[in-house]
């Protein structure tokens, strides 16, 4: 029975790479075929010179399909021969410095951000005298106007002060 395999590799988009993929139809998921791929569209080669290789490196089931079709992650080599992995493979680099230091355990951890407050709700190691700045012009009430009319006229109001409390000066 036919499967659908999804090839999932990295392109070389700069300064972020994108997340390509492609769809191969296979008669069974033990024998994941290298397969070539137009280079030039992902940013990965030249226009005459475009041949990619996607060499699979790890397949799961896919969640999103179900049934016995795969996912298929992969990485880019150059049509060589010789699948030298591609300028843009950062998981070559990767692996290499994995397969050097294999003796050791790696050790990933989750950056937590969070903010300590103190009792009186100020932030634990920030002045009271640090305001957080604004643009130099601010919608503000003017008294002297409608109540519900604002002016975006630059303001010399500093920004933490409440806008209740600064009049708008009004041009003459």
């Amino acid at each position: 029975m036919a499967i659908r395999a999804e090839y999932i590799w990295i392109d070389g988009t700069e300064p972020l790479s994108y997340v390509r993929s492609k769809t191969k139809i296979l008669d069974d998921a033990e024998h994941l075929p290298i397969w070539g791929f137009d280079g030039s569209s992902t940013n990965q080669a030249p226009g005459d010179n475009s041949d990619c290789v996607l060499r699979p490196v790890f397949s799961c089931p896919d969640p999103i399909r179900g049934g016995d079709d795969i996912l298929v992650l992969c990485d880019v080599c150059l049509p060589d021969g010789e699948m030298t992995p591609h300028p843009t493979n950062t998981r070559a680099m990767c692996v290499e410095t994995y397969e050097k230091y294999a003796d050791q355990e790696p050790i990933f951890g989750i950056e937590q951000e969070y903010t300590f407050f103190k009792e009186d709700a100020r932030w634990v190691g920030r002045s009271r005298a640090i305001r957080p700045l604004r643009a130099p012009t601010t919608a503000a009430w003017d008294p002297s106007r409608s109540p519900v009319a604002t002016s975006s006229r630059p303001t010399r109001r500093p920004a933490w002060m409440p806008a209740w409390r600064y009049r708008v000066p009004t041009p003459r």
